[in-house]
């Protein structure tokens, strides 16, 4: 599996943990939206897209399958994020 697109759009928002949103296109071939970039007690970390089921709980619709894959997203996510905001405080 390769990684051959990632798009960030930072979210500023107060009093929230939402940093953003990501879309990833993997082969070429097949793309991912609304992944949420989150700040948590131990850093950023990845929320795939999800949907809200019946009883109120919430399911991945897409998601990676082992840890390697995992990861192999959030560097690419991540790696585009800190472009992104690092882009958005030089145009201030």
């Amino acid at each position: 599996m390769e990684i051959t697109n990632v798009r960030v759009r930072v979210v500023e928002k107060e009093n929230s943990k939402m940093r953003g949103f990501a879309s990833v296109t993997i082969d070429n071939q097949f793309v991912v939206h609304d992944i949420r970039i989150l700040e948590g007690d131990n850093g950023l970390f990845l929320a795939m897209p999800s949907k809200q089921t019946a009883p109120g709980e919430y399911r991945d619709i897409a998601h990676p399958i082992n840890p390697e894959a995992r990861q192999i997203f959030t560097d690419a996510i991540l790696e585009e994020y800190e472009k992104e905001l690092k882009n958005a405080t030089e145009e201030e």
